[in-house]
């Protein structure tokens, strides 16, 4: 009988705790992943399956506070009616197109022709911590950027924040970057830094085709699909809308639109510590979602100097972000208070 009250009186202890940790972290090492549920509902997974799947670790996939993905399918699960082109765009990621000269931005597994490299790799090397809780969960992430030949450029830690409630989904992430033996140099380089792959419904309706060309004069050609369902629209801080947000500065970017009946909105935020703020931003209507605060001349098109940001052997710079995830349509006021917070 007393063994009985003992094992009462734990399971009464142990109850308020699980309560308390509305948002939870779950390590599934054998799956390589860190899936992240708010009050037992999926939000997302850090997940990091190796170099024979992808180049670099990512947040896969995302899902907002009604359930819906935010996130593209293609290449890891397809899903009907999506575009299939640069299937280096998985989820949520971080890294960039010219680093001591390697490509890390558009190395994958499928690498098309024109792709010349040098390529770089972004290798998860440990989970460092990871702590659930009521009202926010942190994990703490290694990672190495080697070069081509495996040697270490630069060491990774990264702390995600997550955070969600019953018509949001916030994501923090701070990176850190140390260089690694010698000097590691950022090149002024369009692709880049921290970026999403949106879902087909969150992307700007096409209405012509479309070619676009990265910084080796590599083009891609995005062709007209069928516009049902897809509802998307960007926005900047500064007012601009539509494609025109390409190629301009503003300390967040919001995209807009209906996910099965979801009106959604995401958005993105730099921070005023980063380098070379207010970021620019490298957003597509197609689906990709970028902010580069490394890209400073070709995005500008030639009218501001070259960044060519260089980080000493053996010293760090970190990288701050935000992802809010809104259900329904998130008003200015909304955004300047997560700006408040955020820049703290």
């Amino acid at each position: 009988m007393r063994q009985f009250f003992s094992v009462c009186l734990l399971l009464s202890m142990a109850t308020p705790m699980l309560a308390q940790n509305r948002i939870q972290l779950t390590h599934a090492e054998a799956d390589k992943r860190v899936s992240v549920t708010v009050d037992g509902k999926p939000f997302t997974a850090y997940i990091y399956p190796g170099p024979d799947v992808l180049k670099k670790p990512v947040l896969y996939p995302i899902q907002s506070a009604g359930g819906h993905f935010i996130t593209r399918g293609w290449p890891l699960d397809p899903r009907p009616g999506e575009r299939v082109d640069h299937p280096h765009h998985v989820g949520m990621w971080f890294n960039y197109g010219d680093v001591n000269g390697h490509d890390f931005w558009n190395n994958s597994i499928d690498i098309g022709p024109e792709h010349k490299g040098p390529f770089g790799t972004i290798v998860h090397t440990g989970v460092k911590s990871m702590k659930s809780g009521k009202d926010k969960a942190e994990l703490t992430v290694t990672a190495d950027w080697l070069d081509k030949d495996g040697k270490r450029m630069l060491e990774e830690t990264t702390t995600y924040v997550f955070r969600g409630d019953a018509a949001s989904r916030t994501i923090d992430r701070i990176t850190t970057l140390k260089a690694d033996g010698k000097d590691v140099l950022f090149k002024d380089n369009k692709e880049g830094m921290i970026a999403l792959r949106m879902a087909r419904q969150l992307e700007q309706p096409s209405t012509k085709p479309e070619l676009f060309t990265d910084a080796q004069g590599v083009q891609t050609k995005v062709p007209v699909m069928n516009n049902e369902g897809v509802t998307g629209m960007y926005r900047s801080s500064e007012g601009v809308t539509g494609d025109a947000v390409w190629g301009t500065r503003g300390n967040w970017m919001s995209l807009s639109g209906t996910v099965e009946g979801e009106p959604i909105s995401v958005v993105l935020f730099d921070h005023p510590k980063n380098v070379d703020y207010p970021t620019y931003w490298h957003a597509r209507g197609y689906g990709l979602f970028a902010a580069n605060p490394l890209g400073r001349s070709v995005l500008s098109s030639g009218k501001e100097p070259a960044l060519n940001y260089t980080l000493p052997a053996g010293k760090s710079v970190t990288f701050r972000h935000r992802l809010l995830i809104q259900s329904g349509n998130v008003d200015e006021t909304a955004v300047t208070k997560q700006v408040a917070e955020f820049s703290r």
